[in-house]
């Protein structure tokens, strides 16, 4: 048996049987551990202030608030947890608000097991998890205009205009720095730069 950590997890679904089906897929795993889970927005965000765990594997929709509105709290409180989103939903308005609101990886409940597992360790590593599909539609600028970026990377765009490291960055907008590393890529392609000195120019140019 390996003597690395185990991971520390949360989990949120306002479906008991999910829930306890998400659980006893985890407890399968030696170095994963369970140790709190939640069924509605206000005892997670309870959970996420008194066990600071590793990972919150959430859904979105829930009673009393709903999984982004969770999001906001912890990245505005600054706790040092990644978050792991798992919906049903895999549209386009529940995609985007899942990297705007700071998610380090977005996993649908139809995925096989083995892939959750996978999405949940890879966040835990420091990893943005983002199904392809969804990685190729979010770095797919509009089609009326090529150059256009979204109000996200508009407000990152400004912030490293202003000389700002990407942990500045992620604090200024209650984004984890994966999601800054993120829109910086995005950017720096629709820009058609390759660093922040030329980025910050075309920024300054247009002003």
């Amino acid at each position: 048996m390996s003597d690395a950590p185990q991971i520390r997890i949360v989990l949120a679904d306002d479906h008991a049987l999910v829930l306890e089906g998400l659980r006893a897929l985890l407890d399968a795993e030696p170095d994963l551990r369970v140790v709190a889970t939640a069924t509605d927005g206000e005892r997670l965000l309870e959970a996420a202030r008194r066990f600071k765990p590793d990972v919150i594997a959430m859904d979105i929709q829930m009673p009393y608030m709903d999984g982004f509105t969770c999001l906001r709290h912890i990245r505005t409180e600054n706790l040092p947890i990644r978050v792991l989103v798992i919906s049903a939903f895999g549209d386009a308005q529940s995609l985007r608000a899942a990297l705007d609101g700071g998610a380090d990886g977005f996993a649908l409940k139809t995925d096989p097991p083995e892939m959750t597992l996978a999405a949940i360790r890879q966040v835990a590593a420091g990893k943005m998890v983002f199904p392809d599909v969804v990685r190729r539609w979010m770095a797919r600028p509009p089609a009326a205009d090529p150059n256009a970026l979204t109000e996200r990377e508009e407000s990152v765009l400004a912030l490293v205009a202003e000389g700002k490291s990407n942990p500045q960055i992620g604090a200024a907008l209650n984004l984890s720095e994966n999601t800054v590393k993120f829109h910086l890529r995005n950017l720096f392609a629709k820009l058609g730069v390759s660093n922040r000195t030329e980025a910050a120019a075309k920024y300054h140019r247009r002003a």
